[in-house]
């Protein structure tokens, strides 16, 4: 199955009281914006370890001990 970053959703139309729902696939987010939840002291450690499978799977992405830097940047992100 694939892997997901939060809840799924449901949205219903009102008019056609159709349901839709939303799965927030991990694989469906931009690097920045893994690499922004990732280095977010809110993210829980089981959240972090998906994103860091993901950015390793995805490659040019470098983890250090105490930071995460991006080769496509110029400075790291703290």
């Amino acid at each position: 199955m694939p892997i997901k970053l939060g809840k799924s959703s449901k949205t219903i139309d009102r008019q056609t009281k159709k349901v839709s729902t939303h799965h927030p696939y991990i694989t469906g987010f931009s690097k920045t914006d893994l690499i922004e939840k990732y280095n977010n002291s809110n993210t829980r450690p089981k959240d972090k370890q998906k994103i860091k499978n993901e950015l390793v799977r995805r490659g040019g992405v470098v983890f250090n001990s105490w930071k995460l830097i991006w080769k496509g940047l110029k400075k790291s992100l703290i």
